[in-house]
């Protein structure tokens, strides 16, 4: 695995040109949208303007509805790198046509053109996220797709920013040549992207958009863990949605500000979920971390009611139209610049470990079918943003501060409800914290592990914490067989139980609970899951690996799969491990230790026994001692 950082990918041609072309799109639909929306509130008559305004963002998402789904199923029959180029033509005719808009003043024919926008984003969504998993590793999908979100806000400001600086220089030329320029240089982008593969070019398209819509959204929910996923994904998108489209109202009607502090609040958040996506590759330790979606979650809560808590009371002045000098000046200023700058990063960590896992855990051939109803998801979510504002706001007359707090409470009771059901997030959280914060696992051999079918890992037990930090670190789903005892330790077992983890007890001690572990491994092996197991059947008392009990002899015999050799290393003498009866003396060992978890060759199903695998896995911790120790003597003689 390479310790290159994600920004070497904007070097290499299988993500540059791509990346550039993602850019531009989504730069110049902000440019076009927000020149629209201004020309829309200075140049029709004031009782046309909510109507006109609200027209346009109904026709800008409703293509998303039309045509996503058969947009996934486009994007996963061809070649990929054509049919964004084929989308960049047409968003070249398309700005053309807009030019001639400018020319003429139209707002209805500029409101069409913002429907064919959105016509051509519908198309280009399920082929931008389907290229990632197809051209990036897996290692590097989180840090690609950092990049990718961090860049589309990043350019949703800079296009917000130069549409409205451009439409107001009172010339339909300078708008027409940088609509046209910039979808140009997305196209000459989308020239150099590499030739893909198609993921199953033998899909019948369906026409009938309604058919295809509804065939679509059924097979989301194949993966229940990718369906919550997009669930997620599209809350962030409600979620950030009613706090965004109250930007310029909260700004007026609450902070007393004027158009500058508008740009300056989307400038905090644009600016924050742009360090939120860069973050997650570093924090993930370059591989899909979920644990990071509910520490982005927790994040948005915080922040979101904090900026409801500093806004409600904020002081009336009794002035109006205030820069930003006035409006910094007031009291909490700052603390709502703040809140959004960290609702965007807690954002961006809740997002990209989402988006990475929706490709990596969707069938390769149908990732972009998935996006599509991803997208698909997420425009019904944003209309009901919409409407929940309008309810609140019209109907209800709450104020803005208090549509941040209902927002937020539904936000806490989505969240707890997707990490009830899908434990895993949750434990991900815990291997990440533990891997992260308590110890510095270091990790040889991870590619060993087959990336699909069944297989069994086998391992060495120094702690209690060895599930948590193999968990933490191989990227599939894994079952873990584990004692009893440790099974209903630490009030564990609801996570445990939840993760489907498999307790074992001894012949002795429950005969009837070893042959139900026997019988559920078996079962789970035919699922083609991945099995983890601890041959020696007991924590070890001295930090020597024990000998290997036959039961995965059995297991083998009943289930001929791969079995993979691992090796945890330097855990022994940790507060987790049976190092001291006394927990008081083990509280201050290996803090920070540099851990390792060492992965062998797969065995193949006839060559396994138990001798055979105790004496790989002795061989890797061998191996993993020894060059710790010419590390320490080199480190000496240096010093």
């Amino acid at each position: 695995m390479s310790n290159k950082s994600q920004f070497q990918l904007l070097q290499q041609r299988r993500f540059l040109p791509f990346f550039l072309t993602q850019f531009f799109g989504a730069f110049n639909d902000n440019v076009f949208k927000n020149a629209l929306v201004i020309m829309i509130a200075f140049r029709v008559v004031e009782e046309q303007v909510d109507v006109l305004t609200n027209l346009a963002f109904g026709l800008f998402i409703l293509p998303f509805f039309l045509f996503s789904a058969f947009a996934g199923q486009v994007a996963d029959k061809f070649e990929k790198s054509m049919l964004v180029r084929r989308v960049k033509m047409g968003e070249m005719c398309i700005m053309t046509l807009a030019a001639v808009g400018f020319y003429l003043n139209s707002i209805p024919l500029l409101i069409f053109v913002l429907f064919l926008m959105g016509a051509q984003s519908s198309l280009f969504g399920p082929v931008k996220y389907g290229y990632l998993p197809e051209k990036l590793d897996s290692h590097e999908l989180m840090g690609g797709n950092g990049l990718v979100e961090a860049s589309t806000f990043i350019s949703i400001l800079l296009g917000t920013i130069l549409g409205g600086v451009l439409i107001a220089l009172d010339s339909f030329i300078p708008i027409s040549i940088a609509v046209i320029t910039f979808a140009t240089l997305g196209y000459l982008s989308a020239r150099n992207i590499p030739l893909c593969v198609a993921a199953e070019p033998s899909i019948k398209l369906d026409w009938n958009l309604w058919r295809a819509t509804v065939k679509n959204l059924k097979i989301i929910p194949e993966k229940r863990v990718v369906f919550l996923s997009i669930l997620g994904i599209s809350w962030f998108w409600f979620f950030g949605s009613v706090f965004l489209a109250q930007m310029p109202n909260f700004c007026r009607t609450v902070l007393n500000g004027n158009e500058h502090v508008v740009t300056l609040l989307l400038t905090m958040f644009s600016i924050g979920i742009g360090v939120g996506s860069l973050l997650c590759e570093k924090l993930s330790g370059r591989r899909v971390e979920i644990g990071l979606v509910p520490v982005g979650a927790l994040g948005l809560a915080w922040f979101g009611f904090d900026l409801y808590w500093v806004s409600h009371s904020w002081p009336v002045s009794g002035l109006n139209d205030l820069g930003i000098a006035a409006v910094m000046a007031t009291p909490g200023a700052y603390r709502v610049c703040v809140d959004l700058a960290m609702i965007g990063i807690f954002g961006g960590l809740y997002i990209v470990p989402l988006y990475s896992l929706v490709q990596e855990r969707s069938d390769a051939n149908k990732v972009s079918r998935m996006i599509a109803g991803n997208n698909i998801i997420n425009a019904i979510f944003m209309v009901v943003a919409a409407l929940l504002g309008m309810l609140v706001l019209g109907v209800f007359n709450f104020s803005i501060p208090e549509l941040f707090l209902i927002t937020v409470v539904l936000h806490i009771i989505v969240c707890i409800y997707i990490f009830t059901i899908v434990p895993e997030f949750i434990l991900r959280l815990i291997a990440w914290l533990l891997v992260s914060l308590v110890y510095r696992v270091k990790y040889k051999g991870l590619d060993n592990i087959p990336a699909e079918g069944p297989v069994v890992l086998v391992c060495n037990h120094i702690a209690f914490v060895d599930p948590v930090i193999i968990m933490g670190r191989v990227r599939r789903p894994t079952k873990f067989v584990m004692h009893h005892k440790i099974y209903n330790k630490f009030g564990m077992k609801f996570l445990f139980k939840s993760a489907k983890t498999i307790p074992i007890a001894s012949s002795k001690d429950d005969p009837v609970m070893m042959e139900d572990a026997f019988v559920s491994v078996k079962t789970a092996l035919e699922d083609d899951d991945v099995v983890c197991i601890f041959p020696e059947g007991r924590l070890t008392p001295d930090g020597e690996i024990g000998q290997f009990k036959k039961g995965i002899e059995r297991i083998i015999e009943e289930t001929p799969v791969p079995v993979v050799p691992m090796a945890l290393n330097n855990l022994w003498g940790s507060m987790f491990s049976r190092y001291s009866k006394r927990v008081i003396q083990r509280l201050p060992r290996k803090f920070m230790a540099k851990v390792e978890l060492i992965v062998g060759t797969p065995i193949p199903p006839e060559k396994v026994t138990a001798d055979l695998l105790e004496e790989q896995v002795k061989m890797l911790k061998s191996q993993a001692e020894i060059v710790n120790s010419l590390s320490a003597e080199k480190t000496d003689s240096n010093a």
